[in-house]
């Protein structure tokens, strides 16, 4: 015969260790690196035949307090871009469209300092041929 005095509080606190030490993990965990400002470098086509492209991104807080950036690019794929932005830990994802429907996500890490963002894009285009899918890689540097 089990004991239900012994049992109850063996069985609660295996429930309960899981919770302690997700607040732990949080306390002594990173906290999230502030991405609100201005952001520019150029990115680089996996591809010989599409043409490198710059790009400026304003990021703040929308007024539900979402991050969101406004994008300028000197691309002949993309124009100014809306987009949402992520951030999860080092983890930079920005994703959005121009107002002709063509889509960019930039996905990356953030240096240590905060103010270098290290990425890859991918960038889905207009079906008229000439930008329909590119992919490549560059950095974002904060000013």
């Amino acid at each position: 015969m089990t004991n239900r005095n012994v049992l109850f509080p063996s069985v609660l606190l295996s429930l309960l260790m899981p919770l302690a030490l997700i607040q732990t993990t949080r306390a002594a965990g990173q906290s999230t690196p502030d991405v609100r400002g201005t952001w520019s470098g150029t990115f680089f086509s996996a591809h010989s035949n599409v043409a490198p492209f710059t790009m400026t991104v304003v990021i703040s807080p929308n007024s539900r307090g979402h991050l969101v950036g406004s994008s300028t690019l000197n691309s002949e794929c993309l124009k100014g871009a809306s987009l949402s932005v992520t951030v999860t830990g080092s983890t930079v994802v920005l994703a959005g469209s121009d107002q002709e429907g063509d889509n960019i996500t930039v996905r990356g890490a953030l240096d240590s300092t905060g103010t270098l963002l290290k990425a890859n894009y991918i960038l889905n285009g207009s079906a008229t041929g000439r930008c329909e899918t590119d992919d490549g890689t560059g950095t974002l540097a904060k000013r």
